[in-house]
């Protein structure tokens, strides 16, 4: 392996220790020793979750060019997953609501079990199966499981600050470090030891059968609104109302649709990118890298939320605009770095550059993940969080899903120049939500003084 992979991931590993290691009273919240054991017991599920989720990331499009499927054959398959994510990702979000997210996280444990089962075959309808599993898994995976943790918390009177301690934890874990061990765990499960790349799949489907008994032994259940008398269309519509009269919930689905858009399309475009002409590139390792940055970002992100001085809606502005200029690297490279025509050999110049401007791009991702969740919490209603949330990645699964539709029809280049732009403007929208919620906030506190003014206030005596 190239000392280049070395270097960058021995560089990241420094930083993120000296930031772990120096963080001060500051950064850090009291808590109690009960939220402590809650917290760690979720931070453990989720962990197990994530790896495996992890685990099947660097070798999904790896597997199916292996099984002899092209580009447009494997974005068809990408397609189908981020399409039923969109179909029924409402729906089970709207479940989970109903009839409960503990049930909704199990489910997830058995629909994503049964996708990995699915890459045994090397028949590309069953593969398509394998994919709408997915699709449905990862919905519940990005509602349910907070939806649980935001009730459960506000059930046992945790304070409110409180939850950005978890949020970051669990990032920082299970899209950090967990992530990391995942890359590395299916690179030698898939080219060390030689089980090609349908055991790291099998490793998944076993961590996730070891979370779904945690949750079963150790969670309580709890409802968005358990009231019978409210159908699926109703909590549709009621979360459709939420949406359309609150401004700062508007511009957070949107926000959130074009970020997580252009992170998902980039999990698709990132191979091609790196290895144009068949380079020999370590997925494994590459992907335990940006996850490491991940990690930073959300080091970083533990540490902003810590402080009550600065508000997550002010930096997220600049985190999506480094994020888009990230985008812009292999346009720039493209330009400046002339392309070489050797088929194979080790990664190229304009791809080591790629890979830091990636590896920016991955800090990003970490510090968004606790900051949308911390907002998320504040403004999202309690009694329809998982429906709502599942409104959100309908957009932006209809951006991917054209996205790789159209994947043959234009260059690599074009694709991230449109995310670089979608990121951008994420970056607008960001400024907008805080403008409307410090009006807000402004709104609520002259509210909140005019009645303690009334009730101070002395009765008139005749």
């Amino acid at each position: 392996m190239e000392l280049f992979y070395f270097l960058v991931f021995g560089g990241l590993s420094f930083v993120v220790a000296a930031l772990e290691l120096s963080k001060s009273n500051k950064d850090r919240i009291n808590t109690s020793t009960a939220f402590n054991s809650f917290k760690n017991n979720y931070v453990l599920v989720y962990s197990l979750m994530m790896a495996g989720d992890w685990l099947q990331g660097p070798y999904v499009y790896y597997l199916y060019s292996q099984y002899g499927f092209g580009k447009g054959d494997i974005g068809r398959l990408f397609i189908a997953g981020f399409g039923s994510s969109m179909l029924f990702g409402t729906i089970v979000g709207s479940l989970a609501d109903k009839q409960g997210r503990k049930r909704a996280c199990v489910t997830y444990c058995i629909t994503y079990i049964l996708s990995c089962i699915t890459k045994h075959s090397p028949e590309y309808k069953i593969l398509m199966v394998g994919r709408i599993l997915g699709g449905i898994a990862t919905s519940l995976l990005f509602s349910a499981f907070e939806s649980w943790l935001v009730a459960e918390h506000n059930k046992r009177s945790f304070e409110q600050q409180w939850l950005s301690v978890t949020f970051s934890k669990a990032i920082f874990f299970g899209n950090g470090l967990v992530a990391i061990i995942a890359g590395l765990f299916g690179n030698v499960l898939a080219d060390t030891m030689g089980f090609g790349p349908v055991a790291p799949f099998d490793a998944a489907a076993v961590f996730l059968a070891i979370g779904m008994a945690i949750i079963l032994s150790s969670w309580n259940e709890n409802y968005g609104d358990p009231s019978e008398s409210k159908d699926l269309f109703t909590q549709f519509r009621g979360a459709a109302v939420a949406i359309a009269s609150d401004e700062k919930i508007a511009l957070l689905g949107a926000i959130q649709s074009l970020f997580e858009g252009s992170m998902y399309t980039f999990v698709f475009l990132w191979t091609p990118a790196l290895s144009p002409n068949e380079e020999d590139i370590p997925h494994g390792f590459i992907f335990a890298t940006f996850m490491l940055s991940s990690m930073l970002g959300s080091s970083l992100a533990s540490r902003l939320l810590a402080r009550a001085t600065i508000k997550v809606e002010s930096y997220m502005q600049i985190v999506f605009g480094v994020s888009a200029f990230t985008f812009l690297l292999p346009i720039i490279t493209s330009y400046i770095v002339p392309p070489s025509k050797v088929k194979g050999g080790g990664i190229s110049f304009a791809g080591c550059i790629q890979v830091l401007g990636f590896c920016t791009f991955e800090g990003c991702v970490g510090i968004f993940w606790p900051s949308i969740m911390k907002m998320r919490s504040q403004y999202i209603p309690e009694e329809a969080r998982s429906t709502i949330m599942n409104f959100f990645r309908i957009p932006l699964n209809i951006f991917v899903c054209i996205v790789l539709y159209n994947v043959n029809a234009f260059p690599i280049t074009v694709m991230f120049g449109m995310c670089s732009i979608f990121l951008f403007m994420a970056s607008i929208l960001q400024r907008r939500l805080l403008v409307v919620a410090e009006v807000h906030r402004t709104k609520s506190q002259e509210w909140t003084s005019m009645k303690e003014r009334d009730t101070e206030a002395e009765p008139l005596t005749i």
